[in-house]
C-alpha cells in the first residue's frame, strides 16, 4: 500500500511542483500559518532559486544546491523552550520522502550539512538545535530544555516538519526517514523508542543514548589523568601505545596483518605493565583505570563501558578529554545540576551518580531495549560503529544490541527489522585510520547502491523488504575522498566481521564473513541502564 501512497506522492509532487515553486514567502507564510501549530512560530522563511546558501553570521555557505524552500520555525511545548528548527523543501524533484537529520555534541546549532545532504537527496528535510541555544554549557537551571534536548525537540520538529511538508506539497509524504550520528544517534534511538509511529527507517549510528553515564566517562578519564601530576599523556606517547597494541593484535582479529587498526577489539588484548620503562608507573597506573571505566566506589557495580582498545591517538580520544577544553565541552550535564563552579575533583561516583540519574537519566537516555512498537508499525533500523571511535565507545551500542535481541526473543527474530554493523578502524561517525565512508551520514553527494550506501539500503529495506546482507566500506587516503581511495573492506551484520582470506588486502574480494562470539564486553550494570 506505501509503494502505491509513494506513488501518489511523487505524481502529486510533479503537479504542484510549478505551482510550489511561483509562491513568494508572504504567500508561503499565509499557506504554512493556516496550519496553527501549538506554540510554533515562523520566524522566516526564505525562496532560494539560486541553490546558494549562506547561513546567517557564516563568511561561507553552500552553492550548487536544488532549488528550495528555507522555513525557520521556533517551538514552544513548554514555558522555557526555545527549539529552534529549520525545514527544507525543494521546489524541483521532491522525492515524497521527509528526512529528519540529528546534530552532535550538546547541539545549540542548526546542523545545515545534515540539511543540504539531504536536500541533494530530494528529501523534504528537517534539523533541531535541540533546544539548547546559544550552547548546552548556558543551559544551567533550565530544566524544561534539558527535557528538550533529551528527546522533545526531535519530536517536535518531526511533527513540525512532516506538516510543512505536507501543506506545501498537499500531499503527506509517501515514508519517512531518519538519519543521525553521535548526539543524532541518541535521537534515532530515542524516536524508536518513545515515538515508533514517527519515522518508518531510522540509521543510528554511534548512539550516545547512555547519555548520563557516557558523560561519566568522559569524566573518569579527565579526573584520572589529572588528580595528581605526572598521570597525563604526551602525543608521542599516545602513539606508542596504540603501535603497542597493534603489534601484539593486529590480524589475530580477522583483520589483515599489516592493518593500524582493530577489527574486532574484543579479540584483543594488551599488558600494560609491557611499557615499563617507556612510561612512568603513575602513567601506567592510569591506564589500567582508564581501561576499567568508571566504578561505583561503594559497590563496586560498572557505571560505564570503559575506553575502546587500540583507539588512544586521534581528535577525540584521552589527548582531548585529559584537557581541560575537552572538559569544558563535554562537562554540561554536570554544570546542569551543580552549576558553572562545578569541580570535577569532587563528584563522587556513588552519590552524585545517583542524583544526575535521578534528576537526567529519565529524559536523556534512551536505553529501554523494547522496539516492539517500532518493529510492530513495520519499522526498519539501522545502527553502525566503528571499533576506532574514541568520544562513544562501540561496546555500549553491542550491549545495547543485545539487550534488544534478548527482549525481541533471538537475533533472527531482532535482525528482521533491526541490524548493527560493526566498521573496523572507523573513528567516531566517519574518518578513522580504517574504513571511513559507506553513506552512513547521508552526506554523499550521489547516491549510490544498496552495498556502497546506508541510506539507500534504508530505503530499499523499508520500501522493497530487501534487508541488507552486506556494506562495502570505503577507507580514503589521509581519510579524504579527495584524494582517493586507499581501501574497501565488506562489513556484515553484527555478529558478523570481515575476515581476511588471502589476496590484496585493500580489495573487499580479500575478506569473508566471519562469525563472532556475542557479547563478550565490559558493560553498566542493571542500575545504570535506566530507560
Amino acid at each position: 500500500m506505501k509503494k502505491i501512497i509513494l506513488a501518489v506522492v511523487l505524481l502529486l509532487g510533479s503537479l504542484f511542483r510549478c505551482v510550489c515553486a511561483e509562491q513568494d514567502p508572504e504567500r508561503l507564510r499565509r499557506t504554512f500559518e493556516q496550519l496553527q501549530l501549538p506554540g510554533v512560530t515562523i520566524t522566516e522563511i526564505e525562496v532560494i532559486a539560486d541553490g546558494s546558501f549562506i547561513p546567517s553570521g557564516s563568511l561561507s555557505g553552500y552553492s550548487g544546491l536544488p532549488p528550495f524552500v528555507r522555513v525557520a520555525v521556533t517551538a514552544g511545548p513548554s514555558a522555557d523552550s526555545n527549539i529552534r528548527i529549520e525545514v527544507w523543501l525543494p521546489t524541483e524533484k521532491w522525492n515524497g520522502r521527509f528526512m529528519g537529520t540529528g546534530t552532535g555534541g550538546g547541539a545549540g546549532n542548526i546542523n545545515f550539512g545534515s540539511l543540504q545532504a539531504g536536500l541533494r537527496r530530494g528529501f523534504a528535510v528537517a534539523n533541531t538545535d535541540m533546544g539548547t541555544s546559544p550552547g548546552a554549557n548556558a543551559m544551567t537551571g533550565h530544566p524544561d530544555r534539558w527535557e528538550d534536548f533529551g528527546y522533545r525537540a526531535t519530536h517536535e520538529m518531526t511533527v513540525i516538519g512532516k506538516a510543512l511538508t505536507e501543506v506545501y506539497y498537499k500531499q503527506a509524504p509517501g515514508y519517512s526517514y531518519f538519519i543521525g550520528c553521535s548526539t543524532g544517534g541518541q535521537q534515532a534511538l530515542m524516536e524508536a523508542q518513545r515515538f515508533p509511529e514517527d519515522y518508518d527507517g531510522i540509521i543510528a549510528g554511534a548512539p550516545a543514548n547512555n547519555r548520563t553515564h557516557l558523560h561519566t566517562g568522559f569524566l573518569w578519564i579527565h579526573k584520572v589523568t589529572n588528580e595528581e601530576p605526572g598521570c597525563t599523556f604526551s602525543d608521542e606517547e599516545l602513539r606508542m601505545i596504540t603501535n603497542a597494541v597493534l603489534k601484539e593484535n593486529a590480524g589475530k582479529d580477522g583483520g589483515a596483518p599489516q592493518d593500524h587498526f582493530l577489527t574486532d577489539p574484543r579479540i584483543a588484548s594488551f599488558n600494560f605493565d609491557l611499557l615499563t620503562g617507556r612510561l612512568t608507573s603513575k602513567q601506567i597506573e592510569t591506564l589500567k583505570k582508564i581501561y576499567t571505566g568508571p566504578l561505583n566506589p561503594v559497590t563496586g557495580e560498572r557505571i560505564y563501558t570503559p575506553y575502546p582498545l587500540g583507539s588512544e591517538i586521534g581528535g577525540s580520544g584521552i589527548d582531548y578529554q585529559q584537557k581541560e577544553n575537552g572538559a569544558r565541552d563535554l562537562f554540561y550535564q554536570f554544570y546542569w545540576i551543580w552549576g558553572d563552579n562545578f569541580d570535577f575533583r569532587q563528584f563522587d561516583f556513588d552519590k552524585d551518580m545517583d542524583k544526575m540519574d535521578e534528576v537526567l537519566a529519565p529524559h536523556l537516555n534512551a536505553n529501554d531495549p523494547d522496539l516492539t512498537p517500532f518493529q510492530g508499525k513495520g519499522g526498519r533500523l539501522l545502527m553502525y560503529t566503528g571499533t576506532n571511535d574514541a568520544i562513544v565507545p562501540y561496546q555500549d551500542a553491542l550491549h545495547y544490541y543485545e539487550r534488544v535481541t534478548e527482549k525481541t526473543g533471538g537475533l533472527e527474530k531482532t535482525q528482521d527489522f533491526f541490524r548493527y554493523f560493526i566498521i573496523p578502524g572507523m573513528a567516531h561517525c566517519g574518518g578513522g585510520p580504517g574504513l571511513n565512508e559507506c553513506g552512513q551520514t547521508g552526506a554523499m553527494n550521489t547516491p549510490q547502491d544498496d552495498e556502497h550506501d546506508m541510506v539507500t539500503a534504508l530505503i530499499s529495506w523499508v520500501e522493497k523488504g530487501k534487508a541488507p546482507e552486506k556494506f562495502i566500506v570505503t577507507g580514503f587516503h589521509n581519510r579524504d575522498p579527495e584524494k582517493g581511495i586507499r581501501m574497501q573492506r565488506p562489513v556484515f551484520p553484527y555478529p558478523a566481521f570481515p575476515k581476511y582470506k588471502g589476496g590484496d588486502p585493500n580489495l573487499p574480494s580479500s575478506y569473508e564473513a566471519d562469525i563472532h562470539e556475542r557479547g563478550n564486553v565490559w558493560f553498566p550494570a542493571e542500575r545504570y541502564l535506566m530507560k
